[in-house]
């Protein structure tokens, strides 16, 4: 297992426990039994599902999701922090177009460069140059200060990479989640590299603001809870890092389930959901914690300005549970003509559930920044979104549900 396997964050809230009634204890233990006979099925069902899909298509975590780039380099970000890029030069027959936009993509929080592995090779293939690089604390950039983990500084460790990897050309910026919201740090603390550069951007399960809502799925109460105790339990775990990483090690059937549940909304291959839960085992819980707070108070509304006119992407997952489809909405509703994109059965790490729907749309916004030339002076009016059906990976569930079917009867 390599470094950036070897570490998980631990998000769960710590609670007491005190003065209960007997029939009280009786009736919560004889519901917690229940519910945990309920995910005890779950959990096997799905991962017999998920290995049935690898089976399916033959990959593997280790073979199929591995790259090698082109070139690899660290960029010192301003406060001297080492983030690790990596450039993929453009192939295929049109590698040798003239003033082709470089594509720069931001991953999202306990994620990596990784995530992007399908993009990256659609893209390359079709005669991009891709630039790829972990976000501070994340896969293998370096730690900062506990201070300088916040969405504004992500915006300058941007602007750094820019500078040393692509310092003139147009450009192509793609974030996911947390990266969404470092292009948009971007956009207001350097507006004119954003103005005079940039022709495209796409925006990926992320949000303007308004974060601290969000249930996660798990109802308003158990949502808030998180929000008021999860800073707290992750800093307090951090000193136990250790020992976090030995209990989850030991259960890595029941993490794959929990990251698959809260990372995607319909069944996934067993080696994508292993794939997730290693970068998120990557990052460290003084990085998670050091975070957290600050995407309670995450409004970046205003940075959106700076995009408009220019060629944009929103796409967002129907099913997504850390950003909800309301904050894609806004987005759009903030970019009048942007192509809004809205996929069915879709969680949060899209670029991993749907990445042929993704790849689609990413080649589709490279072509009409291509063709525009040069940024809109009048921007349409905003669209309605487009919903997209992924109908074979729907018929490749239900086809690896009925052989768990048929090989069990």
């Amino acid at each position: 297992m390599n470094d950036e396997a070897s570490r998980l964050p631990w998000r769960m809230g710590m609670g007491t426990l005190r003065t209960v009634t007997g029939l009280t204890l009786g009736l919560t233990a004889a519901g917690l039994t229940a519910a945990a006979g309920v995910a005890a099925d779950r959990l096997s069902r799905d991962r017999r599902i998920a290995l049935a899909l690898d089976e399916q298509r033959g990959t593997t975590k280790d073979s199929t999701y591995h790259d090698e780039p082109d070139r690899q380099l660290v960029v010192l970000a301003s406060d001297g922090v080492p983030l690790h890029v990596e450039i993929d030069e453009a192939r295929g027959p049109d590698r040798d177009r003239p003033a082709r936009p470089t594509v720069v993509f931001s991953h999202g929080y306990c994620l990596s460069r990784r995530c992007w592995v399908f993009q990256r090779r659609a893209l390359r293939e079709a005669g991009y140059r891709v630039v790829l690089w972990d976000q501070r604390g994340h896969g293998l950039s370096g730690t900062g200060e506990t201070d300088s983990y916040h969405i504004d500084q992500l915006g300058r460790d941007l602007e750094k990479v820019i500078a040393e990897v692509v310092p003139e050309g147009p450009l192509i910026l793609v974030g996911h989640s947390m990266g969404g919201m470092t292009l948009m740090a971007l956009g207001l603390d350097y507006p004119e590299l954003v103005r005079e550069r940039v022709v495209g951007a796409a925006f990926v399960a992320t949000s303007t603001g308004g974060l601290s809502t969000v249930s996660y799925g798990l109802g308003a109460a158990a949502g808030k809870a998180v929000h008021l105790f999860g800073p707290t339990a992750a800093g307090h775990l951090a000193s136990f890092q250790g020992a976090v990483d030995g209990a989850v090690r030991a259960g890595k059937d029941v993490m794959n389930f929990v990251v698959d549940w809260g990372s995607f909304g319909s069944p996934v291959p067993m080696s994508i959901a292993e794939l997730t839960t290693d970068m998120i085992f990557a990052t460290r819980m003084e990085v998670i914690s050091a975070f957290m707070p600050h995407f309670d108070r995450h409004d970046k509304s205003e940075a959106l300005a700076t995009f408009r006119g220019i060629e944009t992407l929103v796409l967002n997952g129907s099913s997504d549970k850390l950003t909800p489809p309301a904050h894609s909405d806004e987005i759009v509703r903030l970019l009048p003509g942007a192509e809004h994109i809205v996929i069915e059965d879709a969680g949060h790490v899209i670029m991993l559930e749907h990445p042929d729907i993704l790849n689609e749309q990413l080649l589709a916004l490279l072509n009409r920044a291509e063709r525009a030339g040069q940024p809109l002076t009048d921007p349409p009016e905003s669209t309605h979104p487009v919903r997209v059906v992924d109908v074979a990976r729907r018929r490749a569930a239900r086809q690896a549900n009925n052989r768990i079917r048929r090989t069990r009867s």
